[in-house]
């Protein structure tokens, strides 16, 4: 019986990458659905680049400061993923808005990982934010991109209550952990075809299951 072909995967970032190593981790599994197989990075010192080369995936540097705009960045972005056959994308702390023309082409092909409970907080300085606002619960979510930041289809979500004395960074952290194990589970559905996207919503096969830290539209 011939085996279904894996999706390919490109990894966007700008920095360190945890997030890119846990789905390089999991990826690395014999029956995973999809393979990584470009990491770009618009930084060229982002250690990200480092965990990709370490495990064998090729690299792309774009600096963006060395185009004259958005959409030229863009443009070359584009055709870095089109002559390497990619057929998903995942951003992983890539701090570069994206062109509605880019996103446009690469309708429901963008996964993305925010860390709070969308819709409620999209943007920056987001566990301060949760921490003033006096919210019980925080987390994070992935999400199939839209133009519109943050906003989009919501694949998985895992949900992390606030201490008390939470700092910043103390929730960040705890987080963080949480985005590592969600994101991966996310691709896979996506790449498998579990998750369906119907209009604004994201519809998983009932056959999955799903932990009980993880909520879905369904």
């Amino acid at each position: 019986m011939t085996s279904t072909p894996k999706k390919r995967v490109a990894v966007l970032i700008s920095g360190g990458g945890t997030n890119l190593q846990s789905l390089i981790d999991a990826t690395s599994a014999a029956n995973f659905p999809a393979q990584i197989c470009l990491v770009i990075s618009n930084k060229a010192d982002a250690y990200g680049l480092t965990r990709a080369q370490k495990a064998g995936i090729d690299t792309r540097t774009l600096p963006h400061k060395d185009y004259e705009s958005r959409s030229a960045f863009d443009e070359a972005l584009d055709k870095a993923l089109k002559d390497a056959n990619i057929e998903l994308i995942c951003l992983a702390g890539f701090m570069r808005l994206l062109t509605p023309v880019f996103i446009e082409k690469w309708t429901n092909k963008i996964l993305n990982i925010h860390p709070s409970l969308l819709p409620s907080f999209p943007g920056l300085h987001v566990h301060q934010r949760a921490i003033d606002a006096g919210v019980r619960f925080s987390g994070c979510t992935v999400h199939i991109v839209r133009e519109e930041m943050d906003v989009g289809p919501i694949i998985a979500q895992a949900v992390v209550p606030l201490a008390q004395d939470d700092t910043a960074d103390t929730l960040a952290a705890r987080i963080l952990a949480s985005e590592h194990e969600i994101y991966p589970k996310a691709l896979e559905w996506i790449a498998s075809g579990q998750a369906e996207i119907i209009g604004e919503r994201v519809f998983l096969d009932q056959a999955l299951s799903v932990p009980d830290s993880q909520y879905h539209p369904n």
